[in-house]
């Protein structure tokens, strides 16, 4: 019997290893299978954490996240990568290089998750990782997706209040010249509001309820997965957001927890 063949989009995330599977590759393979996406994997680093602790970081060398990037890329018809923790300036830098390798033509989306600052407040990056994401993989982006710690970080200001979202947007669009989607969902109010800025032309609000009560370890990792399958896909930017926006917020209504450890549901949609 012949096997029936299948080729369906194919996504590629290059970020750090959760070994509580809530975030990082694990929750982008999740959310990327979910979504019918066949996803890819770069690991940059192994993390040692659980939803509110991390332990340990021990990050790859740069040349092997390199060459785990090259390789991929030269065999498989990537057409949309996400970046998430890199951790450090090396690893930002040669990411960035072997990106900037490719020929313009059909290049792969590019959603860059500036992973700063866990959920628990433990830091995921070093402190001269901030200017190499800046110089070398900003610039590259078609998407930015800081929530509002990495954006305080990136404008050097305080974002705290929902009026406040679009001015920001816009303000790092301005600085960085890549499409922005703030993710405000730290203000903690009523409703989880996010503000995407293109290069041009107004802002436009994505929005969905507030959970209170629980544990949302991984979603901005889930989020930024979840754009990237709907442009692998074909969607437009606007559309993959929004269609993210809906994914995450059923991955957190119909919540995973085990004695008080809490964990989003990637296979919400089944």
């Amino acid at each position: 019997m012949s096997p029936s063949l299948t080729t369906p989009p194919v996504a590629l995330t290059i970020a750090g290893s959760d070994c509580s599977a809530g975030a990082g590759i694990q929750a982008d393979l999740k959310t990327f299978s979910e979504l019918g996406v066949y996803g890819l994997t770069v690991v940059t680093c192994l993390v040692a954490e659980v939803p509110g602790r991390v332990s340990r970081i021990q990050p790859a060398e740069e040349e092997m996240v390199a060459e785990q990037l090259r390789l991929l890329l030269g065999a498989f018809p990537v057409a949309a990568i996400k970046t998430g923790m890199l951790w450090s300036a090396p690893i930002i830098r040669v990411v960035a290089r072997v990106l900037d390798a490719l020929p313009q033509h059909g290049r792969p989306w590019l959603v860059g998750d500036p992973v700063m600052v866990a959920t628990s407040g433990d830091s995921l990056i070093q402190d001269d990782a901030v200017a190499a994401y800046k110089e070398s993989l900003f610039p590259q982006a078609d998407l930015i997706t800081p929530n509002l710690d990495e954006a305080a970080s990136l404008l050097g200001r305080r974002i705290e209040h929902e009026a406040e979202l679009a001015n920001a947007a816009r303000d790092l669009v301005r600085s960085f010249g890549a499409p922005v989607l703030l993710k405000g969902g730290h203000l903690r109010g009523s409703v989880a509001a996010d503000v995407f800025q293109p290069r041009e032309g107004p802002p436009q609000s994505f929005t969905g309820p507030f959970f209170h009560g629980v544990s949302t370890h991984g979603t901005g990792c889930t989020l930024g997965a979840a754009i990237t399958a709907g442009l692998a896909k074909g969607l437009s930017l606007p559309e993959a957001i929004g269609a993210a926006k809906s994914y995450v917020t059923r991955a957190i209504r119909t919540l995973c927890r085990w004695n008080g450890v809490d964990a989003l549901n990637h296979a919400s949609l089944k």
